[in-house]
């Protein structure tokens, strides 16, 4: 997937079967994730991403075959029913299910955490992964899945990694063959810093991508600086991430960037 100015709209996954705040079954957890992923279409977004955000309190890299199978049957029916390039990351950190997932779905790449240099997240610590991620990418014939990677992720402590500078944390992920890095704030919704942008852009030749935080209010600042933006909240009814999608705000950020 070539990025340009690319707008990856997110649809957060409702609940699943088994989760802490499950209360739908499979064919309601669809119909809903595809009035989200039919909605982000309409309002012109370039591609869409799907994340399983309401199953808090998240697991640590592994989740049950609950999470995958149910992931898989979404994934599936929304690539058939819409003509976008789409992604997928199971939170927390398990990005070899996601490829598996990505895989199966057709879809065209992964959003994965704790790609390079472990970290403290909440869900515990997380090691890196890149090695295991991409020989298990290339054992299961997915090396047409690109593979974008956080780095100095949100919702988590980068202490022990402080001397680590963010532009050589990129720098680490684009030699372990990242296909591009996402830079966010400090949570979920909350703006990542222009200059660490700027830093980081200035570092890497693979793409930068903005994860967090992205509004038609501020985007204008990181357009000269990124070459994708994720953007999940804001495009939500009342710009909280557990609503629906809002089509007017998915416009009116769409209409920004082309402007």
């Amino acid at each position: 997937m070539e990025l340009n100015k690319t707008i990856i709209g997110m649809v957060h996954i409702e609940a699943l079967p088994g989760t802490p705040r499950s209360s739908a079954g499979i064919a309601e957890i669809v119909a809903a994730a595809l009035h989200d992923a039919a909605l982000l279409a309409e309002g012109g977004v370039d591609a869409i991403m799907i994340e399983n955000m309401h199953d808090r309190p998240y697991l640590n890299r592994t989740v049950g075959p609950e999470i995958v199978s149910a992931m898989t049957a979404i994934a599936v029916e929304l690539r058939r029913q819409i003509d976008l390039p789409m992604g997928i990351q199971i939170l927390a950190g398990a990005n070899k299910a996601a490829l598996a997932v990505a895989l199966a779905a057709g879809f065209d790449f992964i959003r994965a955490e704790g790609f390079v240099f472990g970290h403290l997240a909440d869900e515990g610590w997380m090691d890196s992964d890149a090695g295991e991620l991409l020989l298990y990418r290339k054992q299961i014939g997915a090396e047409h899945i690109q593979v974008f990677t956080d780095i100095k992720k949100k919702h988590s402590s980068h202490a022990v990694s402080a001397d680590v500078s963010i532009p050589e944390t990129a720098k680490a992920a684009a030699f372990f063959l990242s296909d591009g890095v996402i830079v966010t704030g400090v949570a979920t919704g909350e703006k990542a810093s222009i200059e660490e942008v700027k830093a980081v852009k200035s570092a890497v030749k693979i793409p930068v991508i903005i994860g967090s935080g992205i509004d038609a209010g501020n985007i204008h600042e990181y357009l000269n600086f990124a070459d994708a933006f994720i953007v999940g909240s804001s495009l939500k009814i009342d710009g909280n991430w557990e609503n629906h999608v809002d089509l007017n705000r998915v416009r009116e950020l769409v209409s920004k960037v082309e402007k």
